[in-house]
């Protein structure tokens, strides 16, 4: 009988969102109806298959602000980037029958660290969406782990409308986050540490799993 893998999606640390949000001013825009925008997958990234069926478990993430665009009154996304990153992952591991329904079963772990998610900077004549990720990939009955690495970009031409400034920052983080999660996803890198982690287990003693370059986990997990 053909076990069953489980990954359990940890601690979303989310250190950026974009160069211009990293601290907060009291003159900041503010966000309302007609400068707020809906990230959201057009469709699930199916992931790929692997040697034996797998699947996986969101737990916790953190939370983190949401304006992505300050000028002209600032553009704003209508949930947190944890809210957006969480419904994406668990929208393409239902696309392939890979999400369990809990982590106590689980096979392997991932604690993801989305370091970027938003725009970054760029010349001033064009949109620069860019979603930057990390995922410690963990076997929790070996306490072996491995690093995988994803990130994605769109760009686009400059706006001189609200309205299409407002479409084009959109297209922009959507394209990046799809870019992102299809190279974690369908990458060789993910295979290969699956394939390196996946086997039998010879003890049960994981060990805390920490940030990249990091010897304390970073954020409040939420519940």
């Amino acid at each position: 009988m053909v076990s069953r893998v489980i990954l359990g999606f940890g601690t979303v640390a989310l250190l950026a969102l974009s160069a211009e949000t990293t601290v907060a001013f009291a003159d900041e825009p503010k966000p309302t109806p007609d400068n707020t925008i809906h990230v959201e997958l057009t469709e699930p990234v199916k992931p790929q298959a692997f040697a034996r069926p797998l699947k996986f478990s969101l737990t916790d993430v953190t939370a983190q602000p949401m304006l992505v665009y300050k000028p002209r009154n600032g553009i704003f996304l209508d949930r947190t980037p944890v809210e957006i990153t969480r419904e994406a992952f668990s929208n393409c591991l239902k696309s392939a029958d890979m999400l369990a329904p809990d982590r106590e079963s689980a096979d392997f772990l991932l604690t993801v660290y989305l370091f970027r998610f938003g725009l970054t900077d760029s010349s001033g004549m064009d949109f620069f969406g860019k979603v930057e990720l990390a995922v410690v990939v963990k076997n929790p009955k070996t306490g072996k782990s491995q690093q995988v690495s994803a990130a994605g970009t769109s760009i686009s031409g400059v706006a001189l409308r609200k309205k299409n400034i407002q479409k084009h920052v959109l297209e922009d983080i959507n394209n990046a986050f799809g870019d992102a999660l299809r190279n974690f996803l369908r990458g060789q890198n993910l295979r290969d540490a699956i394939t390196a982690l996946d086997v039998p287990p010879d003890t049960k003693a994981p060990a805390t799993t920490t940030p990249p370059g990091s010897d304390k986990p970073i954020g409040t997990p939420i519940g």
